[in-house]
This record gives structure tokens, sequence and C-alpha cells, in this order.
């Protein structure tokens, strides 16, 4: 990995985040801790969940285990109706972290050898396996967004039976 590739990450990551912010901001505070059923976590859930995450991987990424002391995971999945602006505050402070630190990745720091459960990653293994994390939960907010909203959902990409539209403006294609 190279610092050409931590801005390919970073892409990565920003778009990512761009589908769980645009779900999470035309969500009521309702809908945002509505529970499919008993099992299933709530959005605000699954929110409370990545932002412990983020602080606990990203904040002092080079020098700290990634699994943080004061980290309660086990309080970011326990049921509650929680303020829609706390959690968007509490989203925007971690993902920053996040972005702070793809920001300090240099050539002289890039091949650190970084803990995660006391585990050596390396600042590439660290990025990828967030980057594999992060995605699986955010399409799963995507998702209840979509089952929660039904036929007032609007496409994040393409929208359904668009495929054809969507090609002929983008590429000119005429299939």
């Amino acid at each position: 990995m190279n610092i050409e590739d931590i801005k390919g990450v970073r892409t990565q990551f920003e778009y990512y985040r761009t589908l769980a912010d645009k779900t999470i901001l035309i969500l009521s505070q309702d809908e945002l801790n509505h529970k499919v059923s008993d099992e299933s976590n709530s959005i605000a859930m699954i929110m409370r969940h990545i932002t412990g995450n983020l602080l606990s991987r990203f904040t002092n990424f080079f020098t700290e285990d990634g699994d943080k002391p004061w980290r309660n995971r086990d309080d970011e999945f326990q049921d509650g109706i929680y303020d829609k602006h706390e959690l968007i505050t509490d989203w925007d402070k971690a993902w920053n972290v996040l972005f702070q630190t793809l920001d300090s990745i240099t050539g002289e720091n890039i091949n650190t050898v970084v803990k995660i459960r006391n585990q050596d990653h390396t600042v590439a293994e660290a990025l990828y396996r967030q980057l594999a994390h992060y995605p699986y939960h955010i399409g799963q907010i995507v998702f209840i967004g979509k089952m929660i909203r039904n036929t007032e959902w609007q496409s994040l990409s393409i929208p359904k039976n668009m495929s054809k539209q969507y090609n002929k403006e983008v590429y000119n294609y005429t299939k």
C-alpha cells in the first residue's frame, strides 16, 4: 500500500458514509429507532456500533490498540430510544476521527504495525478490515431504511428499472 492507495481507501469510506448519511437524514427519530423484530437492530443501534468502532479503531491509531478499554461494545446494541441529533453529532465526530487518521498517514508511517485486539496488523490490513466492516453495516442501514420507507424510498443509486436510461445518459449506450 502506498499514499495513492490511501486516497482510494478514503474515497471508498466517503462513498459508504454518504450512502448511510442519505438514508439517516431522510428518516425520523422514530424511524431510526424502529426495530423490525425483537432480535433485530435499529438503525440507531447500528449507528452507535459504527460510531463506537470508528472511535475505538482510529483514536490514537498508531500508538494504541484499536480495541480500547473504554469502549463498551455491548452497550452500543442496547434497546433504547436514541435522539437523532445526538446520534448524528456522535456519528460525525467518529467519521472525522477516521478521516483525520487517514490524512495523517505518510510515507514515514504507512508501514507501521498497529494493533487491533492485541493482534498485529499492517496499516493496510487494518484499513481493509474496517473497509469490509462498515459497508456491511451501512448496507443494513440502507436496507432497513428502504423497508421502513417502502414506496416512499428514493434510490441512492440507479433506480429500479432505470438502468437503460442511466446507461444512455451516462455512457450514451442505446441497448
